[in-house]
């Protein structure tokens, strides 16, 4: 907080003189100080930006998430500003752009079977972090007759096949499969 509280300041010049609205206002002082600080926090509150803990938890209360135990504060702000930035209609380029957002531009590839009523959606490794809010957005946007076929996009062999040999044999199969490599 950057604003510095005297009470004193805003009597008249002959009253500040008076020892007891001096020790009156002294004693004030912190209380007035506590004040400001609530009033804030509480604005910051109102904010996703720049929320505080206690901000983050009543968004979460408001829009039904539930925070991982691991979760950050900035994870938490980002689960809450992505479901804000939901809107209707839904639609593919609309899917696209949140998938986007949560996974980055080439963390994700899309494809819709409309004569089986399919969604299929793989999440690349360098974004495998945020399968469970993909799987979560999906449930939420998705048409309830369509199947949704949510998997990670594992390594390919093109993927490994600008490695030498002697790079890639450091690494365990399910490490090659599994994890980015760079």
């Amino acid at each position: 907080m950057d604003r510095e509280i005297n009470l004193i300041r805003y009597l008249p010049e002959i009253m500040k003189v008076v020892r007891d609205f001096k020790m009156v206002t002294d004693a004030e002082n912190p209380e007035i100080r506590k004040l400001w600080v609530a009033l804030e926090t509480a604005l910051n509150d109102e904010f996703v930006k720049s929320a505080t803990p206690n901000g983050v938890g009543r968004w979460e209360t408001i829009l039904n998430i539930v925070p991982k135990g691991t979760d950050k504060l900035d994870e938490r702000k980002f689960r809450i500003l992505t479901r804000l930035n939901e809107q209707l209609p839904y639609s593919w380029r609309m899917l696209a752009q949140q998938l986007s957002t949560l996974c980055g531009q080439d963390g994700y590839t899309m494809q819709l079977k409309n004569e089986e009523y399919t969604l299929t959606v793989k999440v690349a490794l360098i974004a495998k972090a945020n399968f469970s809010d993909v799987d979560d957005l999906l449930h939420r946007i998705v048409p309830a007759n369509m199947i949704i076929d949510l998997s990670l996009l594992y390594n390919q062999f093109d993927t490994l096949t600008k490695f030498v040999h002697d790079y890639l044999s450091a690494y365990t199969f399910d490490q090659l499969r599994d994890e980015v490599i760079t």
